[in-house]
C-alpha cells in the first residue's frame, strides 16, 4: 500500500478481497476455463458484498464510492490469476452499466440499476462490429424509429458477457445523414428481446472463463423508453466511459502483473538448477527487479489517474499513457515470469501459463496500444 492516494480502509477492502479470491476464484479458475463463464452464483455473492455497484448510487444499491476506492479494488480484485474471471467482472461493473448511470433517467435506473448492484442482472456493452473498434464514428448498427420503439439492424463482434448477459448497452447509428461521429445513440436492449440473439460464441486465446459473442440485431424492436440519454449523443457517452474502461483495464494488468512476480519470485526461490536456487543467479534477480520497479511505477500512474477522475479534471492523456504502458507491460512481465518457470510454465495447470494467455489481450482490447499512443500524441503539444 505505497501510495499517498490510499488509505487504511483501502487495505482492509484489499484483504477483503484477497481472501474471497483466494477461497471462491482460484480454486476454480481452471474448471471455468473449461466451463466457458463464471458461475452466476459467484457473480451475486460479488453484489451481496457491495462490490458490483461501488461508484454507483446509493439510492440504487450502490455504494457511491470514489474512483480511487474503485482502482483498489479493481487491482485487488486483477490478482485473480484468472483474467477471465476478472474481465467478467469488470465489464459489468466499469465498461457496460457505466452507460446506465451516467447517461440514464431516474426510470431507467430504477428498474435495472438495483439489480445490477446485486449481480442479478449482468451486463454487456455492444460498440464493436466486425468493422469497427475504437473507430466508433465507424459503426454501421442502424436504429430507425418507428412509433413508440425502435428497430435497430447490424452485428456486433467481440462482446463479452455477451452470451451470458441479462441487458445489453448497444450503440447504433440514429442518424444516416450525420457525418463520423454524429448521429449515433445509446440503446438498453433486454436479454429475450425478439430479433435479438447470440450469433455465436467466440472461441479465444485467453481469457477463456468469459464469455464472448458476435451479437446479431435483425429488425429487433426496442421499446423508445430504452434509448439512453439524448438521441444522436451516444458518441459522447461512449467517450466518456472509454476512459473509465481502460483505467479499469490498466489496473487489471497491473493486478496481473503482480501476481505473476509473486508466483515466480516463489518458484527462482525453490528451483534448484547447477546446484543452487535460480534466484542465485544475477541475471534473474535483476530482471525480475527491473519488472517489479516497472511494475511500481505504473501503479503510482493508476491511483494518479484515478484521482484526476475524483478531481473532475480531464484525464484522457494520462489515461492514455496507462492503457498502452500497462497492455505492454504485462506482456514484457509474463513473458519473462514463464521463461523463469521453464517447462512447468508451460504447462496447462500451471497459472503462470493462464496469466501469459490472459495477459495478450491487455494491449489489444480497449484500444491497442498504438491508438492510445496516438491518444497521447495528439495531446504533447497541449
Amino acid at each position: 500500500m505505497n501510495s499517498v492516494y490510499l488509505t487504511s480502509e483501502h487495505a482492509l477492502l484489499q484483504d477483503h478481497v484477497a481472501r474471497f479470491v483466494a477461497a471462491e476464484v482460484e480454486p476454480n479458475a481452471l474448471a471455468w476455463d473449461e466451463a466457458g463463464c463464471v458461475p452466476r452464483e459467484v457473480l451475486r455473492r460479488m453484489g451481496a458484498l457491495g462490490w458490483l455497484g461501488l461508484m454507483f448510487p446509493a439510492e440504487y444499491g450502490g455504494a457511491g464510492a470514489d474512483a480511487i476506492t474503485n482502482a483498489v479494488f479493481q487491482e485487488a480484485l486483477s490478482r485473480s490469476t484468472s483474467g477471465g474471471f476478472v474481465v467478467t467482472v469488470l465489464v459489468h461493473t466499469d465498461m457496460a452499466s457505466p452507460h446506465l448511470v451516467h447517461a440514464g433517467n431516474r426510470e431507467q435506473k430504477a428498474r435495472w440499476l438495483p439489480s445490477i448492484c446485486r449481480g442479478e442482472c449482468i451486463t454487456a456493452v455492444a460498440v464493436t462490429e466486425p468493422d469497427a473498434g475504437s473507430d466508433v464514428a465507424a459503426i454501421r448498427t442502424r436504429a430507425v424509429r418507428e412509433g413508440g420503439t425502435w428497430v435497430l439492424n447490424g452485428t456486433k463482434m467481440f462482446i463479452t458477457n455477451g452470451v451470458h448477459a441479462d441487458l445489453v448497452f448497444v450503440a447504433a447509428r440514429t442518424d444516416p445523414q450525420a457525418k463520423g461521429s454524429r448521429g449515433i445513440s445509446m440503446f438498453a436492449v433486454e436479454r429475450g428481446t425478439p430479433g435479438f440473439r447470440v450469433g455465436r460464441a467466440l472461441s479465444k486465446q485467453g481469457w477463456l472463463a468469459s464469455d464472448t459473442a458476435e451479437l446479431v440485431f435483425e429488425d429487433c424492436r426496442v421499446p423508445a423508453a430504452n434509448l439512453l440519454g439524448e438521441e444522436n449523443g451516444g458518441f459522447y457517452a461512449i467517450m466518456r466511459n472509454f476512459q473509465t474502461e481502460r483505467i479499469a483495464l490498466g489496473a487489471m494488468a497491473i493486478g496481473h502483473c503482480a501476481t505473476a512476480l509473486d508466483l515466480t519470485f516463489r518458484y527462482v526461490n525453490e528451483r534448484r538448477a547447477f546446484g543452487a536456487p535460480l534466484w542465485d543467479k544475477q541475471a534473474v534477480r535483476q530482471r525480475l527487479s527491473m519488472l517489479a520497479a516497472r511494475v511500481e511505477a505504473a501503479r503510482q500512474l493508476l491511483y494518479h489517474c484515478a484521482w484526476l477522475v475524483d478531481q473532475t479534471r480531464d484525464a484522457v492523456r494520462e489515461v492514455s499513457m496507462l492503457k498502452a504502458l500497462t497492455g505492454e507491460l504485462a506482456n514484457d512481465v509474463m513473458y519473462d515470469c514463464q521463461q523463469f518457470h521453464g517447462g512447468a510454465g508451460y504447462l496447462r495447470e500451471s497459472p503462470i501459463e493462464r496469466l501469459v494467455r490472459d495477459a495478450r489481450v491487455l494491449a489489444i482490447g480497449g484500444g491497442a496500444t498504438e491508438v492510445m499512443l496516438e491518444e497521447v500524441a495528439k495531446r504533447l503539444a497541449e
